[in-house]
């Protein structure tokens, strides 16, 4: 027996063996699964940081653009920056009062001019302040966004819209192509109002850029509440007192917003879209919109909706007669009126409205603009001031326009 157990002895080393053998094993891979788990995780980590990093200077990179901004604006003004020579006391505390550093220049820019990009200009007109109380008293003012080819054919009539008007209800923005001077006195209201601007193509993304362009420079001033996009061919068909009223009354916002079946409509969406914007959500509308401040930040701040649009929306889809029109759809419909206050005339077909002339230039036609005898709704009424703007107008109509403005459109 004694001779029997130990030849068992051997067997049982060679297995004791065998399980310590196969515990290391188990060890150093545990060890590796949790090394290589380590640095996955830390590159996991450092690619946020990174990533958070980038972020922060690109904040930073665009407050700097704009603190640059700032000085070259006050270089070219001729604002003193300290040294005192050549101006005197009185002068200096104005020109400091206006400087974009001041609190009314931050809040209420005089000078519209800077040298922000898209991407900087974007960012800064989507700051909102927390608190709901401003540190002046502040008037609400409609700020009135002229996209142009050029000239502005009407600015006779436009000027004598805003003549003698408080300038504290009103603002002008122009977006002219890149290099064009509009050419008029230091007393018209459009004096210095040229933004600056980039060249626009129709039917393309860099028409909605323009538009998203004048909203962002408008809203540098933070009095500015209510936002009308016009053309160099539009009108205003009612006094400067009414329109004010009409707009800074109203508890919506002026956006046309429909669903339209046919291939002019859901026609151009695509489903690359998918799955951010999905085809019962797609609208339509004018693009002469009018929105309040809250709106317009939304439109401007956003990124993710309008970056599937400039990708997605190229001919036959139209950017300016879709974007607005979805997002606010999407988003804000409670708060608009689904209707624009911009009169047009599709009767005629095609893709661009009837343009009137000399020849169409009666007081009737005016008339039937300003009352067409229909009904729309007005906050929680309804009310037959539907249009307060319209289009198109040719420069040959401007005469006959000026000589019916204070018999029927009453300034």
């Amino acid at each position: 027996m004694a001779r029997s157990n130990n030849k068992e002895e051997p067997t049982t080393t060679a297995t004791e063996k065998h399980f310590s053998g196969l515990h290391k094993l188990v060890q150093i891979l545990s060890f590796l699964v949790v090394f290589v788990a380590g640095i996955v995780i830390g590159i996991a980590t450092t690619s946020n940081i990174n990533r958070q990093f980038k972020n922060s200077q690109s904040d930073i990179s665009s407050f700097v653009s704009i603190v640059r901004s700032c000085e070259k604006t006050r270089e070219r003004d001729g604002i003193d920056h300290g040294g005192g020579g050549g101006f005197v006391a009185a002068k200096k505390e104005e020109e400091e009062e206006e400087s974009c550093w001041s609190m009314k220049g931050y809040l209420r820019p005089k000078n519209i001019s800077h040298s922000m990009s898209d991407k900087e200009l974007l960012w800064r007109a989507s700051l909102v302040p927390k608190k709901e109380e401003y540190p002046y008293k502040r008037i609400p003012k409609v700020a009135f966004m002229f996209l142009t080819r050029g000239p502005l054919p009407m600015l006779p009539l436009w000027e004598r819209f805003f003549l003698g008007k408080d300038k504290e209800k009103f603002s002008i923005y122009v977006h002219s192509p890149p290099g064009f001077d509009l050419n008029v006195s230091k007393d018209s209201p459009f004096y210095g109002r040229q933004i600056p601007s980039q060249n626009v193509a129709w039917g393309t993304v860099k028409l909605s850029d323009a538009e998203r362009r004048l909203l962002a420079n408008a809203l540098l001033d933070f009095s500015n509440e209510r936002f009308v996009l016009l053309s160099e061919s539009c009108i205003p068909v009612y006094n400067f007192p009414t329109v004010y009223k009409y707009l800074t009354s109203s508890t919506y916002s002026f956006v046309e917003s429909y669903d339209d079946p046919s291939r002019y409509g859901r026609g151009r969406y695509s489903r690359h879209m998918l799955p951010y914007i999905k085809l019962y959500q797609w609208r339509k509308g004018s693009q002469w919109f009018e929105v309040n401040r809250a709106l317009a930040v939304y439109i401007v701040g956003d990124t993710k909706y309008y970056s599937l649009f400039r990708k997605y929306c190229t001919p036959a889809c139209y950017p300016d007669e879709h974007y607005i029109s979805t997002f606010l759809n999407m988003f804000h419909g409670s708060q608009n009126s689904n209707r624009t206050v911009t009169w047009v005339d599709w009767s005629m077909g095609g893709p661009h409205p009837a343009m009137y002339g000399e020849e169409n230039i009666t007081e009737d036609f005016i008339r039937s603009i300003r009352n067409n005898h229909t009904l729309c709704q007005y906050n929680s009424e309804l009310t037959s001031v539907c249009y307060l703007f319209a289009r198109k107008f040719a420069p040959s109509a401007l005469e006959p326009l000026l000589n019916l403005s204070s018999t029927v459109m009453e300034f």
